[in-house]
């Protein structure tokens, strides 16, 4: 286990767990008709999504991305894990916003119908955000940090 967190990566991947702890609530308050309460929420949400996103692109652009530094026979699974994760990711996203957009619109009926799929794909998204974590800054040290593609590709 790796002793000391990269500060960046673990700020970053805290926002993606509050934002969908507010997902998880704001589903919560409109269960219970709490509509005013429901947008507030799915509005910090989004804000901490961004606030991830800001600090993720911020260090991928100005410091890079870090390889897998686990075992090489663990390296396929890891590199497989990642590329469904930032399909999840992107899904997330563009969903995330199409949701925020329909509800400030007031379209509620395509709201209600996107808005679970939204917020399961969210969960997923945050749970497999916090395993890639995991794998590259706690049960393992992490590798080069490099660019986005030689990292993901492995070169």
């Amino acid at each position: 286990m790796n002793t000391s967190l990269p500060i960046l990566p673990t700020i970053s991947t805290s926002f993606i767990v509050i934002s969908a702890i507010f997902v998880a609530i704001g589903w919560y308050l409109i269960k219970q008709r709490k509509i005013e309460a429901h947008m507030k929420v799915m509005f910090l949400a989004a804000i901490s999504a961004i606030i991830f996103f800001v600090i993720y692109a911020s260090r991928t652009i100005f410091i890079g991305n870090t390889a897998f530094g686990g075992p090489d026979e663990l390296k396929i699974y890891y590199t497989i894990f990642l590329i469904f994760h930032i399909t999840l990711a992107t899904i997330g996203a563009v969903l995330g916003i199409i949701s925020l957009i329909t509800g400030y619109k007031k379209n509620y009926a395509k709201h209600r119908k996107l808005g679970p799929v939204t917020s399961i794909v969210w969960f997923f998204t945050a749970i497999t955000g916090v395993a890639v974590y995991l794998l590259l800054y706690v049960f393992y040290h992490g590798g080069e940090t490099t660019s986005v593609i030689k990292a993901i590709l492995g070169f």
